[in-house]
């Protein structure tokens, strides 16, 4: 099974991050498309590194 999640903003990376989590313990495969609606590292790169989340499949 596949996932697909689709993020752009820090609220959406907040509310990702807990799934993204429990998706990997459970063996299920999550492809991330960030769509880019915050372009500047400091507004979104930030959580993928302090939320532990994966980088982005796409962007």
């Amino acid at each position: 099974m596949k996932v697909l999640s689709v993020v752009g903003n820090r609220p959406q990376f907040i509310k990702s991050a807990p799934l993204s989590i429990g998706l990997r313990e459970a063996g299920i495969d999550e492809v991330v498309l960030h769509t880019g609606q915050h372009y500047d590292p400091e507004l979104s790169q930030v959580f993928f590194d302090e939320l532990g989340l994966e980088e982005p499949d796409y962007r």
